[in-house]
């Protein structure tokens, strides 16, 4: 049995480690791993294969991105790409794949499942925004750098009474930025599922200043959507239909000092979260979903997902992966404006 493993979309911390416990756990059954690099990609071009053995990864655990490399090649966008995904497989001599990613790379394993290829999914995304999971990995450690972050802009802020506005990560759900804001105490958190008007922003800021708190943060998602910025032509968008996001920060922090002459700084997080060291909780869930979706393989449960349900590993069918998004839950919307202040 030779397996065949790759990574899709953006790299987060964690990456290594399930290719680390996909490898091990193969090796215990007897079988030969194939590391596909450049996620879908590595089908079309004669570079991207790589044997992999315990000796190859076993010291790779703490290693931020990935070996194996990835990328946001969506197959179905090119003609006959998903045929022609299917008979590289055969060349390649791969009887089964392990695809690690979000649901633009499970929703093209899940396509292709449907066509016969004998595929199982790991939940992977810094957004923590995929169905059927309760977490994904590279989203504890996305949270943690963007908390030490704000830790640190938080000093700056109160030594010079300045307004931060800082831009995180998070296209059509807020996770990172409610997880990051709650954590490190911001003032205010501003996420894709909540509309918010900017002169409320304004009213809260000033309110701040009026009682003495001339320090102020804001925490803001990427993709959060103010009622009085329009959307601009991003430009091109990726194989999956993705536009670049990013903006909001610098139309909200603009919007601020314009309307209250408060001296207002701008950060954006950005990619700098996505690098780095995985948590320790995230090289754990990431072993544990890796081991478990080479058991998956084992037992012929093709066409599903690993998935952590409170403190279980269990598995869900690629199709709910890829229904997505998954919007924060309310009671963290609750929390978010319970400690605003």
């Amino acid at each position: 049995m030779r397996i065949g493993i790759l990574n899709g979309g953006g790299d987060c911390a964690g990456l290594n480690a399930v290719t680390r416990a996909v490898v091990k756990r193969a090796e215990a059954y007897g079988w030969e791993v194939l590391g596909i690099k450049y996620g879908w990609d590595g089908f079309f071009r004669s570079d991207a294969t790589m044997p992999l053995t315990f000796r190859d990864v076993h010291d790779i655990i703490n290693l931020g991105g990935t070996i194996l490399k990835s990328s946001r090649t969506n197959p179905a966008k090119r003609p006959n790409g998903l045929e022609a995904v299917l008979d590289r497989s055969k060349e390649m001599g791969v009887d089964a794949l392990v695809a690690v990613g979000g649901d633009d790379t499970l929703g093209v394993a899940f396509e292709l499942y449907k066509r016969g290829l004998k595929v199982v999914g790991v939940p992977k995304t810094m957004d923590n925004d995929l169905p059927g999971t309760d977490f994904t990995f590279g989203f504890d450690s996305a949270v943690n750098e963007a908390m030490h972050a704000i830790d640190n802009l938080k000093t700056t802020a109160e030594s010079h009474d300045r307004v931060f506005v800082i831009e995180v990560m998070g296209r059509e759900a807020g996770w990172i930025a409610a997880y990051s804001g709650i954590a490190a105490g911001a003032n205010l958190t501003i996420v894709p599922e909540e509309r918010i008007d900017v002169e409320k922003v304004v009213s809260f800021v000033k309110a701040r200043h009026e009682r003495g708190e001339k320090a102020t943060i804001i925490v803001v998602s990427e993709g959060a959507a103010l009622k009085e910025l329009r959307e601009a032509d991003h430009g091109k968008v990726d194989e999956f239909g993705h536009m670049k996001l990013g903006g909001i920060g610098e139309f909200l922090g603009n919007e601020i000092e314009k309307r209250t002459d408060y001296e207002t700084r701008v950060v954006v997080l950005g990619h700098m979260i996505r690098g780095g060291s995985p948590s320790a909780f995230d090289r754990v869930l990431s072993t544990r979903f890796g081991l478990s979706a080479v058991d998956l393989i084992k037992e012929g449960k093709f066409g599903m997902m690993v998935s952590l349900r409170g403190d279980k590993i269990v598995s869900v069918s690629l199709e709910e992966a890829a229904s997505g998004p998954r919007l924060l839950d309310p009671d963290i919307l609750a929390v978010m404006d319970m400690i605003s202040y």
